[in-house]
């Protein structure tokens, strides 16, 4: 990575000249989440059921009696053994996450294709606790296009991120993110799904590291993320001579 040193004064000069930048990007999150929080809905007609570890529950279930749910579409083919790199990074930043959540009436659950079992053993693996539910058998994955039969892939491209998306660039899985509301007459409503780079945003240790001095120093989307408990440790540096 290149870079130059300077004095404190070039340095402040070029800082508030990216702080101006900083702030038009912030005033333009602003106006793109007022457009978001303006799309219309669609009212969700399927009768979506999942296998939790109480039982089978519906869509209207996951809410567990609040009106918002947000629900994290996580790559986990019934055929793996363990869930994608990708969304186990996302889903160090959960746990944390939810009271907050929850206390603003939004529950917050995650979705995969793999068998229940599967969830459950890797959820203890990676000591998660947050709500995560089996779509197996289910059409849910496929309607909201995060999940791709063999057909789908074979014919060249599949429906991802609202555009087609050739196949040698799509997988049988791919991550997401929707939004749904319930009301009082416990109809449920499908207002918001992103997905592909959409959701960065959330990731905390992300945004952290575009901060840091060499940013993600990535060769590609994530290619520096392995599960949490498959990082090799560094070896520490030798000790002073105080020590």
């Amino acid at each position: 990575m290149q870079y130059s040193v300077v004095s404190r004064e070039e340095w402040l000069e070029a800082r508030k000249a990216l702080l101006a930048k900083e702030k038009e990007l912030t005033r333009q999150r602003d106006r793109v989440n007022a457009e978001r929080l303006a799309l219309p809905w669609v009212k969700v007609e399927k009768d979506y059921r999942f296998q939790a570890p109480q039982g089978e529950v519906l869509l209207g279930d996951l809410f567990d009696g609040r009106s918002q749910l947000m629900i994290n579409h996580f790559m986990f083919h019934p055929d793996w053994d363990a869930g994608c790199e990708g969304c186990s990074f996302f889903a160090d930043h959960i746990d944390g996450m939810l009271p907050h959540l929850n206390n603003h009436d939004v529950t917050f659950v995650t979705v995969s294709r793999a068998p229940l079992q599967k969830i459950e053993a890797y959820k203890r693996r990676m000591n998660w606790h947050f709500p995560w539910v089996s779509s197996f058998g289910s059409d849910f994955n496929y309607d909201f296009h995060v999940s791709f039969s063999k057909e789908e892939l074979a014919s060249g491209a599949v429906n991802y991120n609202f555009r087609q998306t050739p196949s040698e660039k799509a997988f049988d899985e791919l991550p997401g993110m929707s939004a749904f509301y319930r009301n009082d007459k416990g109809e449920i409503f499908h207002t918001y799904s992103q997905y592909a780079r959409g959701g960065e945003e959330t990731l905390g240790a992300l945004m952290i590291l575009d901060h840091a001095p060499l940013g993600r120093n990535e060769t590609g989307t994530l290619s520096f993320v392995k599960r949490k408990d498959e990082y090799v440790a560094k070896p520490a540096e030798k000790a002073g001579c105080c020590h």
